[in-house]
């Protein structure tokens, strides 16, 4: 009967012990984390684009310069267009974080209606360059700009497929923890392929015309 008893207490230690020895982990803390390493890989690869740019962007190889090709005030309103996005993207923020479903999908179709008027202008211009005889095989400045400025167009591209994935599990299951979270890696994955535009504006349209 002692035996058993003394069996049961150290039982009941242990237990107590790893009980004591949890600590809490925050829900989804590890999600965010890995999409900050992913943000992270992210900034490498466009800083790699932009070094190629920088290196290569003056090798017109007797074609065509920034000067001949790039429309400026149509890359500006084209610039409008993702900032804008940015902008009501958001307020969408504001309204998940008010709980207000309706008015947060509200405000993702107008940041898509914004993101899908970026992708036409720059397809247009992608397609007029290629027409006037200015495709990527042409010189290493062409290149290095179709390769720099389609690799973000992609980004542009699969964020709003995103977005339209989280309008639908929003529509579907309503705001939840899980979904608000994903929300917010989106909405600094958006911010983030904004700043990256900027980037892409002054190095390479403003300062090429400049040139």
């Amino acid at each position: 009967m002692t035996t058993m008893t003394a069996e049961a207490v150290k039982t009941e230690d242990k237990r107590l012990f790893y009980v004591a020895d949890e600590h809490e982990h925050g829900e989804g803390g590890s999600t965010l984390l890995g999409f900050w390493l992913y943000l992270m890989s992210d900034c490498l690869v466009f800083a790699v684009l932009f070094a190629t740019y920088g290196v290569l962007g003056g090798s017109y190889a007797a074609g065509p310069s920034p000067r001949d090709l790039f429309d400026l005030p149509l890359v500006a309103v084209n610039t409008s267009m993702l900032l804008f996005s940015s902008i009501t993207y958001g307020f969408a923020v504001l309204e998940m974080q008010k709980n207000r479903a309706n008015r947060m999908l509200l405000w993702l179709f107008v940041t898509m209606l914004f993101g899908g008027a970026f992708l036409g202008i720059e397809l247009s211009e992608f397609a007029h360059m290629i027409h006037e005889g200015a495709t990527p095989q042409r010189s290493a400045f062409l290149s290095s700009f179709f390769t720099l400025v389609g690799t973000h167009g992609l980004h542009v591209t699969f964020g709003i497929i995103w977005m339209i994935t989280l309008v639908i599990q929003v529509w579907k299951f309503g705001l939840s923890e899980a979904n608000k979270r994903r929300l917010l890696c989106l909405s600094m994955f958006w911010h983030f392929l904004d700043v990256v535009w900027i980037g892409v504006f002054t190095f390479v349209y403003l300062m090429g015309v400049l040139r």
